[in-house]
C-alpha cells in the first residue's frame, strides 16, 4: 500500500509540474508586460541602428553576454560591438536599414525568455538580406536585457 502512494503522489507531482510547464508563464512572468518591454527593446534598437547609433543598438546587451558570429562565439559587448564593426558597419555606420518580424516571446522562467524571429535588412543599394535569431534575456535593473544572440 506504501508503494502504491508513494508512485500516485510522483504521479500527481508530475502532471502538475506538466501542467505548469504547458501553460508558458513562470510564476512571475507576466506575459502581456514583460513581452512588451521585451519588444520596445528590440525597437529600440533597430531605431539606434537605423540613426547609425551603435551604442543604442548595443545597449539591449548585458556585458556579459555572448553571441554567435560567423566566426564562432564572441564575448561580451565589446565582442559584440567588434563583429558589428567587422561586418555590418564596417564603414562606420549599418550598411542597411534593420527590422524585425515574427516575433515570438516565450518565457523560460519569472526572469528569462527566450525570443525568436526575423531580422531584415534593406536598402542601401543592395539586396535585402534576412535571417533568422535566438536570443535569451534575463529581467535585470537595467530592464529586459540579451545574455546570449545567435543569428544566421
Amino acid at each position: 500500500m506504501k508503494k502504491i502512494s508513494v508512485a500516485i503522489v510522483t504521479l500527481a507531482a508530475a502532471i502538475g509540474c506538466a501542467g505548469q510547464i504547458r501553460s508558458g508563464s513562470p510564476s512571475g512572468f507576466r506575459v502581456a508586460t514583460d513581452a512588451a518591454a521585451i519588444k520596445a527593446t528590440l525597437d529600440t534598437t533597430a531605431a539606434g541602428w537605423n540613426r547609425g547609433e551603435l551604442p543604442v543598438y548595443l545597449s539591449a546587451y548585458v556585458d556579459s553576454a555572448t553571441a554567435m558570429g560567423s566566426t564562432g562565439l564572441v564575448r561580451g559587448v565589446g565582442g559584440i560591438e567588434g563583429q558589428m564593426k567587422a561586418g555590418f558597419w564596417r564603414t562606420g555606420r549599418p550598411l542597411q536599414s534593420l527590422s524585425y518580424d515574427h516575433l515570438e516571446i516565450r518565457p523560460i522562467g519569472p526572469d528569462q525568455a527566450i525570443v525568436t524571429g526575423q531580422y531584415i535588412l534593406t536598402g542601401g543599394g543592395r539586396p535585402n538580406r534576412t535571417g533568422w535569431f535566438t536570443t535569451i534575456w534575463a529581467r535585470t535593473s537595467r530592464g529586459w536585457r540579451m545574455v546570449h544572440d545567435h543569428s544566421s
